[in-house]
C-alpha cells in the first residue's frame, strides 16, 4: 500500500514518494511533504533549468542554483523562470 502525504506543493491529500530521493534535511522535508505528483513536475522543470540555463551538475554554484530553485518551487510556490520559454496556451 502506498503511503500519502498532505502535499505542500498541490494542497491535497496525495500518494507519496516511495523514497526519500534528495539527501539531507532538504530530503527529509522533501519525503515528509511533497507527493509523487509534485515531484514529477519539479523534475520536468528541472530538467528544463539545466538544459536551458546549460547548468553542469559537477559545479557546487550550478547544484545550489537549482536547490534553490527547487525549495522555491515546491514549498514557496514559485514557477522556474527560463529566459526565452513561453509556457504553451491552454
Amino acid at each position: 500500500m502506498s503511503r500519502t502525504v498532505f502535499c505542500q506543493f498541490l494542497q491535497k491529500e496525495a500518494p507519496g514518494l516511495d523514497f526519500q530521493f534528495y539527501p539531507g534535511e532538504l530530503g527529509k522535508k522533501i519525503f515528509d511533504n511533497i507527493s509523487k505528483e509534485a515531484w514529477a513536475q519539479w523534475q520536468a522543470k528541472q530538467v528544463m533549468l539545466i538544459n536551458e540555463k546549460k547548468l553542469n551538475m559537477m559545479n557546487v554554484e550550478h547544484r545550489k542554483l537549482l536547490e534553490q530553485q527547487m525549495e522555491a518551487f515546491l514549498f514557496q510556490g514559485q514557477d522556474v523562470q527560463i529566459d526565452g520559454y513561453t509556457p504553451p496556451a491552454n
